[in-house]
């Protein structure tokens, strides 16, 4: 069992910065592959970036190469979501994912998800 919790969500300015963080609990927690997924009204859950376990092999989302770094800490059991340059399309709800097995790009194969923290970027 993981327990996942997001937070350092927040309204900010087109072209500014955040740093989301994600803990993870759990004695395998840091064998878990980590995803970045986000939601807008009225929207599905889309894909942003994963790391996995070892660190060794980082993914993005088109619409976010360039701007959003992830990164985990497996000492401290965190994973983070450097945001810059953002815009308002970047607008929605984050969600940290842990997949046990195999991660991907799909929300389905995640297996333990936080409540989510909101991004607000303003135009």
């Amino acid at each position: 069992q993981v327990e996942v919790v997001e937070s350092g969500g927040g309204l900010v300015q087109a072209g500014g910065s955040l740093r989301l963080s994600c803990a993870a609990s759990g004695r395998t927690s840091n064998t878990y592959i980590m995803g970045w997924f986000r939601q807008a009204p009225g929207t599905e859950r889309e894909f942003v970036a994963l790391i996995t376990s070892s660190g060794g092999y980082l993914d993005y989302a088109d619409s976010v190469k360039g701007r959003f770094t992830i990164s985990r800490d497996n000492a401290k059991n965190m994973v983070y979501l450097q945001m810059n340059s953002l815009k308002p399309e970047d607008t929605a709800v984050y969600y940290c994912g842990a997949a046990a097995n195999v991660g991907g790009t799909s929300p389905n194969m995640y297996d333990y998800w936080g409540q989510g923290t909101q991004v607000t970027v303003s135009s």
